[in-house]
């Protein structure tokens, strides 16, 4: 999947692109993330509503502030997932997925700490919010490492490097069909 220098080439990234959304592991993100897509347009125009009523000033700003976030997170990971299943069945092309306009977006705001008065959120909410971090996190992940901007997500201690290159070694044994 790489170059002789360990750089990938396009091949090895259309490769490694079609191979991941071929994956069960793509596939349950890819019904997860959808799920949650679902679960909090049902919530924002359902019990959230009432909930929002219910809140401070504070809390009512900070509802109105973190649904944005939520609503944009996701977002941003349904149309990353959308693009990959897309290239997996040729129906687009890895550079056309690779240009910025395809790439998961809205990271400064995505990842943005919470406003005050998100301690007043209600659960249901804070509980989605926290899910979707942690997916849209993992999304990131994937898109740099996938897209080539692996050094962006490298492990920053020396135990999380090498078990990131244990991690790496298995992925390639179960790529080149040695693992089961």
């Amino acid at each position: 999947m790489g170059t002789v220098d360990g750089t990938l080439n396009d091949a090895g990234l259309v490769t490694g692109v079609r191979n991941f959304a071929e994956t069960t592991q793509f596939e349950l993100m890819f019904k997860d993330g959808m799920a949650m897509v679902e679960e909090a347009a049902a919530y924002l125009d359902g019990d959230g509503r009432e909930h929002a009523k219910t809140l401070s000033r504070k809390g009512a700003l900070a509802y109105a502030a973190e649904s944005m976030r939520l609503t944009t997170r996701l977002m941003q990971v349904a149309s990353w997932l959308l693009v990959q299943r897309a290239v997996a069945r040729g129906e687009m092309t890895l550079e056309e997925a690779r240009t910025q306009r395809y790439r998961l977006g809205a990271k400064e705001l995505c990842y943005a700490r919470p406003i005050e008065g998100a301690d007043e959120l209600p659960h249901p909410l804070a509980d989605m919010i926290s899910r979707s971090r942690r997916l849209y996190a993992r999304v990131d992940r994937l898109d740099k490492m996938m897209h080539g901007d692996a050094s962006e997500v490298e492990p920053k201690t020396a135990v999380a490097r090498q078990l990131s290159k244990i991690e790496s070694a298995f992925r390639q044994m179960r790529a080149d069909d040695l693992l089961h």
